[in-house]
């Protein structure tokens, strides 16, 4: 996985939570309470798994409500200032959520060792989406928390349901 994945969940842990439950969720991940992450850093799935585990321990939250928190903060606050450029010609969450596996098969060509997710579409109607996450880590709360965030970052009421481990229904009210 990217270390930029790793670095805003620092980021998230460090401005609403404190340092200090970082820095206990990196030791109890295994780490060193000094570690740092960049951007293009490959880290190891499961040491990023395990780090999430970590901090849903320390934190005492659900690892929903660890992945809603990603996803919100990941959307609205980090990705907005790292990767401005793919929020450009998206004007809707639907805009946005359609372009997605384009963006992921651009970072998977162009940076080395990048393993993005891929989703594919269904559509069942005009206003309800089936986006089909295609992962081997099996992130899908993520992926949910993301689309949520998706939804708060363009101002849309979406209605998510997970329909399995791969598989989630999103309906576009507007």
């Amino acid at each position: 996985m990217k270390g930029a994945i790793v670095q805003c969940l620092g980021d998230l842990v460090k401005s609403r939570f404190g340092n200090k439950n970082w820095e206990d969720s990196l030791d109890k991940a295994g780490m060193s309470r000094t570690t740092f992450f960049t951007p293009i850093q490959n880290v190891d799935d499961q040491k990023v798994i395990k780090l999430l585990q970590s901090i849903c321990s320390v934190l005492r939250i659900s690892s929903v409500q660890a992945s809603e928190a990603f996803g919100d903060y990941w959307m609205n606050v980090y990705a907005p200032k790292i990767y401005d450029g793919y929020y450009r010609g998206a004007n809707s969450a639907k805009e946005f959520l359609l372009k997605m596996d384009g963006v992921h098969a651009n970072v998977t060509d162009s940076i080395p060792f990048a393993r993005p997710p891929r989703f594919g579409y269904e559509w069942l109607n005009d206003r309800t989406l089936i986006m089909t996450y295609k992962s081997h880590r099996g992130l899908t709360d993520i992926f949910i928390g993301l689309i949520k965030g998706v939804g708060k970052y363009y101002n849309e009421d979406l209605r998510i349901s997970k329909l399995g481990k791969d598989r989630v229904q999103i309906v576009f009210t507007r």
